[in-house]
């Protein structure tokens, strides 16, 4: 299934672009905001002509038809530039089937605050403050020192037969924590997904691989219900952006 929202803007900047007779397997085909905005200009509704919106698909549902027809994905590789991909792009996230491991919260006084509201950032701070992803992880004490938009450096890697360069590229994490042989990148969410587009992991990883000399760690968050769930990934090649690995899960309730 297509997204129908997009699916018409980009069956016309398919066209538009020559992108039909475009051989996939040879090489990615690029694009950027301006020719997306020009053949999608005459479209009323904004999220038919905007190019953020059009180029958003976090999730293989957000993708429009002729992207999955064709076994297409999305990804920037500088600011306003683009590559259409044929290939693997997304991350599944599987079911956690094992039981539930309860929890004590090991702070000095019970915390209030972090229970107001329901954001995935509030949620990863107190499964921090107490201390549930530090037990996870297994890496010792973890700090927080990382947070918000940063830019790529460049760089290369791989998908299938295809070279790829980005530089300068907005990532973001939801909390980045430093101990002293690791880094823990984690991307949070407060619904069930069972899939991300795999830049959202692999973005960071590569950045934060690039400008430390210690161990980078992806995880994937949901605080779902009473539960807070972790996914820890690694890239077996990490010039590889298809090369991502489950390596554990859990699931946590605090008592």
């Amino acid at each position: 299934m297509g997204n129908s929202s997009k699916d018409e803007p980009w069956e016309k900047i398919f066209s538009d672009h020559g992108i039909f007779e475009h051989d996939f397997d040879s090489s990615p085909f690029p694009i950027d905001a301006k020719q997306i905005k020009i053949a999608c200009q005459d479209f009323t509704k904004t999220a038919m002509k905007e190019v953020r919106i059009l180029c958003y698909q976090a999730h293989r549902s957000l993708r429009p038809q002729v992207f999955v027809d064709r076994d297409l994905f999305l990804l920037p590789i500088k600011n306003g530039y683009y590559v259409i991909v044929k290939g693997e792009g997304y991350i599944d996230i599987p079911e956690i089937t094992t039981p539930v491991i309860p929890f004590k919260a090991e702070t000095e006084f019970h915390f209030e605050t972090p229970l107001i509201g329901d954001s995935e950032m509030q949620h990863l701070d107190y499964a921090h403050l107490i201390g549930m992803t530090e037990q996870f992880v297994g890496e010792g004490k973890l700090y927080l020192t990382i947070r918000g938009r940063k830019y790529t450096p460049v760089i290369e890697f791989k998908v299938g037969n295809h070279d790829i360069e980005t530089k300068g590229v907005q990532t973001e994490v939801d909390a980045g924590y430093e101990g002293k042989d690791v880094l823990v990148l984690i991307e949070g969410k407060n619904v069930k997904l069972d899939n991300i587009i795999t830049r959202q992991l692999y973005y960071p990883y590569r950045k934060w691989q690039i400008e430390s000399t210690k161990k980078v760690i992806p995880l994937f968050f949901e605080k779902r219900g009473e539960e807070y769930m972790f996914w820890r990934y690694e890239f077996t090649d990490p010039d590889d952006y298809s090369s991502s690995r489950l390596v554990n899960s859990a699931r946590y309730k605090i008592e």
